[in-house]
């Protein structure tokens, strides 16, 4: 089977999702294809800056997710180490600085928000992308079913393990031989968390606490896993515990927001990333991919 579409972006992450609705907002249609079988909604916080909310306001989801999230109103960083705050400063403007809006977003909700903007029929799922040739003016997209789409325009919005930046001739990423756990800690009665980006660092490990509305905290654990403790990356049991023996001087708030996280409410990635480099010297463009 074969068609023909104007515009395919693939990828339905973040970024997918948000290329194909500004494209919307301007009449201009796409098609979104996905491997997954459904809208991939793994992973639990994000914190969106200044120059992010004039992105989501431009295609048009701002205030659905001003109305779900706190604004933040500074950073405080603490030393894991002495236990002493090593700086405490607001997201409000002085003379050197504006004023920034900060609030950590739950990454479902927003991917789940861009979805219900689109138009029925714009993301394809179990869409695996296997390969892709040039075509005359079209880009022709070979799907994993046999499926073989053309279209004038071709977006790559696949993440880390990006078919079309294979295409393009990048290199694969690379680890920087760390790793993060991410996940989300749930208060009933409220958690009553100053509305704050905490960061800890110290004994080489950093990792921080945002609260995203009254009940719901976002954190992180980044660390660089030793031969022995690679093996505790595939335990969430394991994991935990690492992570609860590793906070150092901390308040027993701080220990008591890990310590009730779900099992199934984090998750551990290896980091990995392009060189900038890369992108700024690299072919990111191909004709019209």
């Amino acid at each position: 089977m074969e068609a023909v579409e104007d515009v395919v972006i693939i990828g339905a992450g973040i970024a997918g999702l948000a290329t194909s609705l500004g494209l919307h907002r301007l009449g201009i249609r796409s098609l979104v294809l996905e491997s997954a079988d459904s809208l991939r909604t793994t992973g639990f916080g994000l914190s969106l800056w200044t120059n992010a909310w004039k992105a989501v306001d431009a295609i048009g989801i701002g205030e659905i997710l001003r109305a779900k999230h706190h604004k933040l109103s500074g950073i405080v960083t603490t030393s894991v180490t002495s236990g002493i705050t090593t700086s405490d400063r607001p997201f409000t403007a002085t003379e050197a600085q504006f004023d920034h809006e900060v609030r950590c977003v739950n990454r479902k909700f927003l991917l789940e928000t861009m979805e219900n903007e689109l138009p029925k029929g714009t993301i394809r799922y179990s869409s695996k992308v296997v390969h892709m040739e040039i075509d005359g003016r079209f880009k022709s997209i070979h799907l994993a079913d046999g499926t073989v789409l053309k279209t004038k325009v071709l977006i790559g919005c696949d993440g880390v393990n990006s078919v079309v930046a294979k295409f393009l001739g990048f290199n694969k990423p690379a680890f920087v031989a760390r790793s993060v756990v991410r996940g989300i800690s749930y208060f009933e009665d409220g958690h009553g968390f100053e509305p704050k980006v905490m960061h800890f660092f110290g004994n080489g490990i950093r990792y921080g606490v945002i609260p995203m509305d009254d009940y719901a905290v976002y954190w992180f654990f980044n660390f660089k896993p030793s031969p022995q403790e690679k093996e505790i990356e595939e335990d969430p049991t394991k994991l935990k515990q690492f992570i609860l023996s590793n906070l150092g001087k901390v308040s027993d708030k701080i220990k008591e927001m890990y310590q009730k996280t779900e099992l199934n409410d984090m998750i551990c990635s290896q980091l990995r990333f392009r060189p900038p480099w890369e992108v700024l010297w690299g072919n990111i463009t191909k004709d019209n991919i």
